[in-house]
């Protein structure tokens, strides 16, 4: 695939130097100074994103940032439970919600940059909200297997599929570290389905017909960049081939105006929402975008 001249374009640094707080969202780390660089999407950025429903964005992150945020991550992946009980659990580990705790990463799922992107990749949203946040770790030599490809928004309880997951690179990723796949234009045909439930339910086993779309060819990240990907593109991911751990953090943000359905969801289950009325919760904030 041939990639647009602009995602190869050094970009510029943007600054956001307004700290941020949300109700539920606890300060209970020390902030980072105001100086942190998260740079905007470009035209050709998201032309190539609404194309594919996936997009790279090099050098998102600024790296002194990355350091930061890489050394906290390892700290959070340290102390995961270990258990391997679902399907997901043997593609890759992770320690959710690390935003609600740690202001290092609230920060940043939250600056006015990612919340430009995500309003501008998603046509025809007025803002978004913060669905979830990860750190997700995929260790080598064994020690998790590949992610089979899959949508993310089958197993979602909101009304429409306006989604995306935002995944940052907290080390260098080659691609034989296991650095995500997609088919590209996939997000042109609706929920496909759910995956991780049995053997034999990855997309590509049920729906054989998407070999005929185009793979996205392996991605060799650097720590600070980030692919995009919408919440209904297949992706899916090979097994870390190297000795050390392949370490990510990924925001998914959804449309602002999306409506509960009640579907049963753990995230949401016990939360008091009301059906058919907006995620008004602590645990999804809107972020700013002006």
């Amino acid at each position: 695939m041939r990639l647009p001249p602009g995602l190869r374009a050094e970009p510029p640094p943007v600054v956001y130097t307004k700290r941020l707080l949300y109700k539920g969202f606890r300060s209970d780390t020390e902030p980072m100074a105001d100086d942190t660089p998260v740079r905007d999407v470009t035209d050709d950025e998201v032309a190539f994103f609404e194309r594919n429903g996936w997009v790279r964005l090099p050098r998102l992150v600024g790296p002194d940032r990355v350091a930061v945020l890489r050394e906290r991550a390892l700290n959070h992946l340290a102390g995961r439970s270990r258990a391997v009980t679902t399907k997901v659990d043997q593609a890759f580990g992770q320690s959710r919600d690390v935003a609600e705790t740690d202001g290092h990463f609230r920060e940043v799922a939250l600056a006015p940059q990612l919340g430009r992107a995500a309003t501008r990749l998603l046509r025809g949203v007025a803002g978004v909200r913060v669905q979830v946040t990860n750190l997700l770790v995929k260790e080598g030599g064994g020690g998790h297997g590949a992610t089979e490809f899959h949508q993310d928004f089958p197993w979602m309880p909101m009304d429409r599929s306006a989604m995306l997951t935002l995944w940052l690179a907290l080390v260098d990723v080659p691609a034989d570290m296991g650095s995500l796949r997609f088919y590209s234009g996939s997000h042109r045909y609706g929920v496909l389905g759910r995956s991780f439930t049995r053997d034999g339910d990855d997309q590509l086993t049920q729906h054989p017909w998407l070999k005929e779309l185009e793979l996205s060819p392996p991605l060799d990240l650097a720590a600070g960049d980030a692919t995009v990907h919408h919440a209904l593109t297949v992706h899916g991911a090979p097994a870390n081939r190297r000795d050390t751990p392949r370490v990510s953090f990924t925001v998914t943000y959804f449309d602002a105006d999306a409506l509960y359905t009640g579907t049963p969801y753990r995230q949401t289950d016990d939360l008091g929402l009301t059906v058919n009325r907006p995620f008004e919760h602590a645990k999804f904030p809107v972020v700013p975008h002006a």
